[in-house]
């Protein structure tokens, strides 16, 4: 596996996120799932990293936004059948250095309830459980997270 920064205008890209959304809305009602477009995740404070297999197939990607105060994680996502072989960890870690690297100090999230193996992969890392930050609505269909990078 090889993960590496790249553009999410891409096809097998798009084909990635178009499998997020349709994961977060068969289990969210559209007013909560907070995504990210693909001209949004182009911007250039968006650092966007795609892991992919040897054959160069993609298996997932997850992108940080880098805010003045903060780093959002975003867009967080690896195909079902590559699930458990620690492609998310990679991702993460892999964006919370370039993260670090640009100066950022912290970052927080907002994911839902219903997704365990998610929670448990932040809680894993470090990320610890908050209250709202942002625009977020305080919603009992989103838990929010933070981990202060060192």
């Amino acid at each position: 596996m090889q993960i590496a920064f790249e553009t999410a205008d891409q096809p097998d890209v798009h084909a990635l996120i178009e499998e997020l959304d349709t994961y977060l809305y068969s289990l969210y009602p559209p007013e909560n799932v907070y995504a990210l477009d693909i001209s949004s995740l182009t911007q250039p404070n968006v650092l966007f990293a795609v892991a992919r297999a040897t054959d160069g197939a993609p298996l997932g990607c997850a992108a940080i936004v880098v805010t003045p105060a903060f780093g959002e994680v975003k867009r967080m996502y690896v195909r079902p059948a590559a699930r458990g072989q620690g492609v998310a960890r990679r991702l993460l870690e892999t964006l919370e250095d370039a993260a670090r690297g640009q100066g950022c100090r912290s970052l927080m999230l907002e994911t839902g309830p219903t997704m365990p193996e998610a929670l448990a992969l932040y809680e894993r890392l470090g990320y610890k459980h908050r209250g709202a930050f942002g625009d977020y609505p305080d919603d009992p269909l989103s838990v929010f997270m933070a981990k202060t990078l060192p």
